[in-house]
């Protein structure tokens, strides 16, 4: 049994194989193809933190493979409020196939995991967000590293190497968007330029990656420079609203702007995991213009979580 708390925990060999999946499972979707492998099985939704994205596209996703889902929110299961967090798993685990948790710290998917007897995947934490890193990086192969389109009955074929050697630029919050960012990096083997505002660093120790695999820049504009991809995310995550009046003015510099996407690669694309605040972390020309995928990446959480489950459920699935 493996859990998918950060993107550290599966390997290259692992995220290969799921980009394929993903291609292969989207292919069916895009087709009319009916493709249900997880027929009787549940998966448990538990939210602390709200969402749209990834509510829609876990509880989509589970009914499209043939699942079934239970979605609980913060009334429903306090973790470790009105019951231990440890309890809770060894109830919930004896009664689902798979749990999804959107939560606050990291410390508490992973007491969940501990004592569960099912996988548990990161729906979202403070430190971490894997599943949207899953899907941007499938967003960028689609777009970049496809070296053969869909045909008929055949799914897209990517190169999953294709994104070695690349570059990410990161502009913005040092937050767990960026944190998983560098685990992936690590992992993929490219490299992120991450420019943030005094003060909201990236914490390499709690992504627990390499040195060279990502690079410091003060100026987001010289982060830009030659990136193949830039990307950002809203200047004040939830649960940090009461810093926003302080964020707004320490983050005035750093909205990506068309002069950002000008000195990046002439092909290079825009990323944000949404919801957007135009005018903010980004400009309304760049996440409304032609280098801008926000809306395949957030298709693509649906795509990539339901290759996710089949591989936590099912193992390396071939057909």
């Amino acid at each position: 049994m493996k859990h998918y708390l950060q993107f550290s925990d599966l390997t290259a060999s692992d995220y290969h194989h799921l980009f394929e999946r993903a291609a292969v499972i989207k292919h069916r979707f895009k087709s009319y193809v009916r493709y249900q492998p997880l027929a009787d099985r549940t998966l448990a939704m538990i939210f602390e933190k709200a969402s749209t994205r990834t509510r829609v596209s876990f509880e989509a996703g589970m009914y499209q493979m043939g699942g079934s889902v239970v979605h609980l929110t913060t009334g429903d299961s306090q973790l470790g409020r009105s019951e231990p967090i440890e309890d809770s798993a060894k109830v919930i685990s004896r009664m689902v196939d798979l749990v999804m948790i959107r939560t606050f710290e990291q410390t508490k998917i992973e007491r969940f995991a501990a004592h569960s007897r099912v996988p548990v995947i990161n729906g979202l934490t403070n430190e971490f967000h894997p599943c949207q890193i899953l899907a941007d990086l499938f967003t960028w192969l689609e777009h970049r590293g496809c070296v053969a389109p869909a045909s008929g009955e055949t799914p897209p074929k990517l190169d999953p190497n294709a994104l070695r050697g690349k570059v990410v630029a990161w502009v913005g919050d040092g937050n767990n968007m960026a944190n998983t960012w560098l685990q992936a990096a690590d992992i993929l083997g490219f490299t992120v330029h991450v420019s943030t505002p005094s003060g909201y660093e990236v914490d390499a120790a709690v992504a627990g990656v390499r040195s060279n695999c990502w690079k410091v820049f003060k100026d987001p504009m010289e982060a830009c420079r030659g990136a193949h991809l830039v990307t950002t995310d809203v200047w004040t995550s939830m649960g940090y609203e009461a810093e926003n009046e302080a964020r707004m003015k320490a983050f005035a510099a750093w909205c990506v702007s068309p002069e950002m996407m000008a000195v990046a690669q002439p092909d290079a694309l825009f990323m944000h995991c949404l919801p957007a605040h135009r005018g903010e972390e980004v400009s309304a020309e760049v996440i409304d213009g032609p280098q801008s995928v926000v809306w395949d990446e957030a298709e693509n959480r649906m795509h990539v979580q339901k290759a996710l489950m089949e591989y936590l459920l099912l193992g390396r699935v071939s057909q």
